[in-house]
């Protein structure tokens, strides 16, 4: 049977884009909640465009832990920006890839004839991730609420225990899948022994994403990233996670984080925890000539891919095996690619597993390999080891970052691609016309 194609019935334009700095979070609340975010990232580039924020047909965001007062944080950002109480918005969950579904959400809509303007991105302050109570705490809670008398309150104030003062930290628990019980470092661990990644390698890796990243800044080759400033009037720039003087010897003194003595995974060549914002316009063909909007790319086509979530680091593989056999692309018709990299070791083995006989015959379907990503047009300004992967952000990230090398390479294709917790991978096919 012939491959079909998949393409958005309607041809769907990104038209611009920003971000904020991505800032590591340092042990306490980063100096911006979620909204805040939002804000920055998006307000730029609608500033930039000849209409109104009240004509925009929608705001799509994906964030997968807003704070308690953010309850659905697109209509909150949407509502700040000026949007007008008519335009609609909601926001999306899919634990890494929800900016990236926030696009594609979009897309769809714009393709569908239902929207011609969207406002779509992703938001994450991991820094504010919240402290949750025990069940035991809950209870006790309760029974101290429900006591009517002193006498009852007295019997419920002798049963309390400094234990039922120890948080949940909300953050570790959404790194951990419950249905195999690992964290994403130790899935992480298990590909990079599948595929004989080394700690060497790791490391390397995550050195050439700092480099690149410090390189890519002093080259304003990051011009999508908008300075912010908080309520003292301290300035943010630039992604502050970077580390310009990494090398392997200092990576090498780390110690394993998620798999205890003997792992090769560890914060050194791990994704940092941070905060940060992406936004995007997307557009039909109607609205660009309407309102004369300029075109920075366009998006072809998305594609999703579920596998086990103990191997969920392997997901770029599974979807970007499919989006390019949907489009009849050979994956050297792909000039950039942007692969999140959750983990060094994650990144190394979608590489190996894409170039592996086996592995694409067993689990991708193929009847050859797909081939090897050249590392010179991967990641070429650095990653989420060196940036940071604010979970509901990244995918909106790597989306507009890709659309931006296009540009800047005069060039006619790129991927973004990313792991998904829980065991899904997403993949997004980017084009534009080159010079």
């Amino acid at each position: 049977m012939a491959t079909k194609s998949k393409k958005y019935a309607r041809t769907v334009f990104i038209v611009d884009g920003s971000r904020t700095p991505f800032l590591k979070a340092r042990g306490k609340p980063g100096p911006f909640k979620h909204v805040d975010l939002g804000i920055f990232a998006s307000r730029p580039v609608l500033q930039r465009m000849p209409f109104e924020p009240e004509e925009l047909d929608e705001v799509i965001f994906g964030s997968t832990m807003p704070g308690p007062d953010e309850a659905n944080i697109a209509r909150i950002v949407a509502l700040r920006l000026g949007c007008g109480d008519k335009v609609p918005a909601f926001t999306v969950q899919r634990n890494c890839a929800s900016g990236m579904q926030a696009l594609d959400s979009a897309a769809l809509s714009i393709a569908s004839g239902r929207s011609d303007l969207i406002l779509a991105g992703g938001i994450e302050a991991m820094s504010r991730a919240p402290l949750l109570f025990h069940d035991k705490t809950v209870n006790w809670l309760a029974r101290w609420w429900g006591s009517k008398t002193v006498m009852d309150k007295l019997k419920t104030l002798s049963s309390f225990s400094p234990t039922l003062l120890a948080p949940v930290i909300a953050l570790l628990k959404g790194l951990t899948d419950p249905v195999v019980g690992m964290n994403m470092g130790q899935t992480a661990e298990q590909i990079a022994f599948r595929f004989g990644i080394s700690r060497e390698m790791m490391d390397q890796f995550a050195v050439d994403s700092h480099l690149r990243l410090h390189a890519a800044h002093e080259s304003n080759a990051l011009n999508e990233i908008e300075p912010v400033f908080d309520s003292k009037g301290k300035v943010y720039d630039f992604d502050d996670g970077v580390r310009p003087d990494s090398t392997v010897e200092k990576l090498a003194s780390l110690r394993p984080a998620f798999d205890k003595p003997y792992g090769f995974v560890t914060p050194g060549n791990s994704a940092q925890i941070t905060d940060g914002a992406a936004a995007l316009i997307l557009a039909s063909e109607a609205a660009v000539k309407k309102h004369q909007l300029p075109v920075l790319a366009r998006i072809v086509s998305t594609e999703w891919a579920a596998l086990s979530p103990a191997e969920m680091g392997l997901g770029p593989a599974h979807s970007i095996a499919p989006l390019l056999k949907s489009q009849r692309l050979k994956l050297d018709s792909i000039d950039y690619w942007e692969i999140n990299e959750a983990f060094a070791a994650q990144v190394l083995a979608v590489v190996e597993a894409l170039k592996s006989k086996d592995y694409c015959k067993d689990h991708l379907g193929l009847k050859s390999p797909l081939g090897e990503i050249p590392r010179d047009i991967l990641n070429i300004h650095g990653g989420g080891v060196s940036l940071g992967h604010p979970v509901g952000a990244s995918g909106a990230r790597i989306v507009l970052h890709i659309a931006k090398i296009l540009e800047q390479q005069n060039a006619r294709r790129g991927i973004a691609s990313l792991c998904i917790g829980g065991g899904q991978g997403g993949a997004m096919l980017i084009e534009r016309e080159a010079s």
